[in-house]
């Protein structure tokens, strides 16, 4: 019987990506995927970022253990590489596996698998992360701050995903005062344009319409590699490349920092937005407040940022969906301060928002800050109630815009509530979630004609036509049988 594996994964859209490639590197040796309590192996790949995410990823640990006490479980990514020996200390776990070494789970999930715990792999029982002394570690403790192993060589594979990630650059270099990411990630590295264009290859061979460029610091890209007789050297001239040398439908950018929205990254969303580019952007915002960010250490001023937008939406149009992240209660957060952050996010056309509240991370330099000046909890959850207003108002009125209007989109894998009303889960070029009336499979794009927006903002809409990749590589069918609807 084969063997099982669970993966669930936490956090961002480059920790969703190398959960993804850990998937497809065990489907390739023969693994299946299953529900935690069928499984072999689980492997939760954690954050970090905040308190919460700690919490939230040792609370999956304990239930996944109480209901599978024989699966043997793996811990990696970020909290694992900062605090193994948190995660070493929870029973049931076999293994703890920081990001330092990520490339490596694979191999000794299947070991795990494979063999008698005391033989696992080829590495043994190691520990290379200071950590302290805990009763009872599990058989493997890989974690140091080299991060020799922390790129997964995986090809891009549609699996669960219609639209996987390829996380082309990792870790980060800048050093904002709230951040763990430098601890817990490294320093920028960027995988090579001859690999990025490698995998865009074998993701069409697989019948891939939409990729997804993720990375820890994406607008980075290529600043660390050495390529002297190459021109591919920016994030810009990579999209380019892709754009121009591959027949992929779209190309969709994930987060990226405001400042490396340069000339020519915003330059190819005029050119190639709507059509092989998506018309979505998400600038990690933080606050609108000046005193905010140079405590944050940020390297952009909110003039800055607007000025950016304001790039951004002249190229592609008021249909691009702009999405931002945004701390609330940074250590000595003024009212006058958080009205400053509350005025600048009301004076941007947002289509949604990400609201955390701020999280003190140890080792960073606002961890001390928190000591220093932290803001009262029933402050925090006020401004996040007053913010999720807003974001709610946001996200309403631009999607309001598109009704009686079309949109092309890709469809997704269906949740089976939805299925059964003979309806499709959706996403529009732009970034939004849509309804449609219908049955379809997924991975398919398609243009909708939007019809009403549904209370939870979700655009509802009836399907016009078919992109045929495989007849014509942008051609239409005509508008599809009533049959289906």
């Amino acid at each position: 019987m084969p063997s099982l594996v669970h993966i669930e994964n936490f956090g961002c859209r480059a920790a969703r990506a190398d959960g993804e490639a850990i998937a497809a590197l065990l489907r390739t040796a023969g693994v299946h995927e299953s529900h935690t309590p069928d499984a072999d192996v689980v492997i939760v790949n954690t954050c970090s970022v905040t308190a919460e995410a700690d919490r939230e990823a040792r609370a999956y640990i304990r239930r996944a253990h109480r209901l599978n006490p024989a699966a043997r479980i793996i811990a990696t990514g970020c909290y694992a590489q900062r605090a193994p020996e948190e995660l070493a200390a929870i029973p049931g776990v076999s293994a703890v596996i920081g990001n330092s070494h990520k490339a490596l789970v694979p191999e000794i999930a299947l070991g795990l698998m494979n063999a008698d715990s005391s033989t696992s792999g080829d590495h043994g029982l190691i520990q290379i992360h200071a950590a302290q002394s805990v009763e009872a570690l599990p058989q493997m403790v890989l974690a140091d701050d080299t991060f020799a192993h922390s790129f997964l060589a995986a090809p891009i594979t549609l699996g669960t995903q219609t639209r996987p990630n390829l996380k082309i650059q990792e870790g980060c270099s800048n050093r904002c005062s709230f951040c763990v990411i430098p601890q817990t990630r490294g320093n920028s590295r960027s995988l090579s344009a001859e690999s990025v264009l490698s995998h865009v290859s074998s993701f069409l061979s697989a019948g891939g319409n939409e990729l997804v460029l993720s990375g820890i610091n994406l607008g980075r890209w290529g600043r660390d590699l050495n390529q002297p007789t190459s021109s591919i050297r920016t994030l810009a001239a990579l999209v380019r490349t892709i754009i121009e040398q591959t027949n992929l439908p779209r190309l969709r950018l994930s987060s990226i920092e405001p400042m490396d929205w340069d000339p020519a990254l915003i330059g190819l969303m005029a050119e190639y937005g709507g059509t092989r580019l998506a018309r979505h952007a998400h600038l990690p915002l933080q606050s609108g407040s000046d005193s905010v960010l140079r405590r944050m250490h940020r390297r952009y001023r909110p003039w800055h940022y607007a000025e950016k937008v304001a790039a951004l939406l002249s190229a592609a149009g008021p249909a691009l969906t702009l999405g931002a992240d945004v701390m609330v209660g940074f250590p000595g957060e003024t009212d006058r301060e958080f009205e400053e952050t509350h005025d600048f996010i009301r004076g941007l056309p947002f289509g949604y928002l990400h609201l955390f509240p701020f999280s003190p991370r140890p080792g960073t330099r606002a961890f001390e800050l928190h000591a220093e000046s932290p803001v009262p909890t029933a402050i925090v959850n006020e401004r996040m109630s007053v913010l999720r207003a807003l974001a709610t108002e946001k996200a309403h009125n631009h999607r309001r815009q598109f009704i009686n209007t079309e949109l092309d989109a890709i469809t997704l894998h269906t949740p089976a509530a939805l299925s059964s009303a003979r309806r499709t889960s959706a996403l529009s070029e732009n970034f939004l979630t849509v309804d449609i009336a219908g049955s379809l499979p997924p991975n398919q794009l398609v243009q909708l004609r939007v019809t009403a927006l549904a209370a939870d903002n979700t655009l509802l809409a009836v399907p016009v036509s078919f992109a045929d990749k495989t007849n014509s590589q942008f051609g239409l069918y005509p508008v599809l049988s009533e049959a289906i609807l």
